[in-house]
């Protein structure tokens, strides 16, 4: 979306859909301040009743070679620093998603594993779960980030402690069968 005129005063008075009840924020590689405008527009004018979702919080997704670029939740956090409201988070690691998954195809806890590469994000839902969970080292955590919250006395960062961890994936491959 581009902005419509040159100044501000033109930007807020661009026509809304009034059908739109809801701000999804999401990963987007061409988010501008346009769509930061809009987004903040849309919540101004609906209110509480306009809902502020986000997709996840990922502050940053790594890359190969030990690089990365901003996540998701540098965009959720623009939002809601312009609109000052918090948004409802339906991924990781919010529960939302796994009770969705769970409801529909009857999922057991006590059976299933979360496998995944950050700790703030991918093992804290699986603990919060009752999930079994599994680090792979080959994401944004560094095992002594794991050491540290395991050897700290604080019950919050317990929650951040994988039940198990490999170095990648691939180590799980003999396990499976391959």
């Amino acid at each position: 979306a581009a902005l419509p005129g040159p100044a501000p005063k033109d930007w807020v008075q661009a026509p809304l859909d009034p059908a739109v009840r809801a701000v999804l924020v999401g990963f987007d590689e061409h988010f501008s301040y346009a769509k930061l405008c809009q987004a903040l527009r849309y919540l101004l004018r609906g209110g509480p009743d306009c809902l502020l979702v986000g997709t996840n919080r990922d502050h940053r997704l790594p890359l190969e070679g030990g690089a990365g670029i901003p996540g998701t939740g540098c965009l959720v956090k623009a939002v809601e620093t312009a609109a000052q409201r918090e948004a409802f988070i339906v991924g990781k690691p919010n529960r939302f998603m796994f009770d969705c998954v769970a409801g529909e195809f009857q999922v057991d806890p006590a059976r299933t594993i979360m496998v995944g590469d950050r700790l703030d994000t991918d093992i804290l839902m699986g603990n919060d779960c009752g999930l079994t969970t599994l680090l792979t080292l080959t994401g944004v955590t560094a095992l002594d980030e794991v050491r540290g919250h395991q050897d700290s006395g604080c019950p919050a960062r317990h929650s951040l402690v994988p039940d198990f961890y490999v170095d990648s994936i691939a180590d799980l491959l003999p396990a499976l069968g391959e």
